[in-house]
């Protein structure tokens, strides 16, 4: 799995590897330079980009640092893990592993919305998908609501807007995912051909 950065974050790919290791290629000054960290025990499966914009900075009479390079991997070892880039040692460091899967974490999706909430889903062999949220007035506290299926769940995917997710799995379905006012996630759309 491959995944661009967001461009306010400048030219960076991001690679996950069975292998259990992250690679971070960067192209700056007409020249590449390459990173790669160990990252998941048995695999890393998917990595998904945060948006450059903090979550909230649109809203917020205060806002913080205006650009984050932040993604989120999911592996083999049943985990997502949120990595973040110290500018000063110039690496991406772990600042936090989110736990709930019993099985393989097949992909993971940053949602793109930079409002007061940010979003992040995990689809895995488990037959779940669970849907991260981090409210903007309490960073680093991930929560999770689990959507269950028949089957494997293999793709999340988010809208370009962060607020539809579609969902794909060993079905050969796709299912549209919308949180209702009360903060629960409802299915709005099978799809089946």
């Amino acid at each position: 799995m491959v995944a661009w950065a967001p461009h306010e974050c400048g030219c960076l790919l991001a690679c996950a590897s069975s292998d259990g290791y992250v690679s971070v290629l960067e192209f700056r000054d007409n020249s590449w330079t390459h990173q790669i960290f160990h990252a998941h025990g048995m695999g890393v499966n998917s990595i998904s980009w945060a948006p450059a914009a903090v979550p909230g900075s649109l809203i917020s009479s205060n806002p913080g640092p205006g650009q984050q390079r932040r993604f989120v991997t999911g592996g083999s070892d049943n985990l997502l893990k949120i990595w973040d880039y110290n500018p000063e040692s110039k690496t991406y460091t772990l600042t936090q592993t989110l736990e709930g899967h019993s099985d393989w974490v097949r992909d993971v999706a940053w949602s793109p919305s930079i409002l007061s909430k940010s979003y992040i889903a995990s689809a895995s062999q488990d037959k779940t998908v669970r849907i991260w949220t981090c409210d903007a007035s309490n960073p680093g506290q991930w929560t999770s609501q689990q959507l269950e299926f028949d089957t494997v769940s293999w793709r999340v995917s988010w809208s370009p807007s962060g607020n539809i997710l579609a969902v794909s799995g060993g079905d050969n379905k796709v299912s549209l995912w919308k949180e209702n006012l009360k903060g629960q996630w409802e299915k709005v759309k099978d799809i089946e051909e």
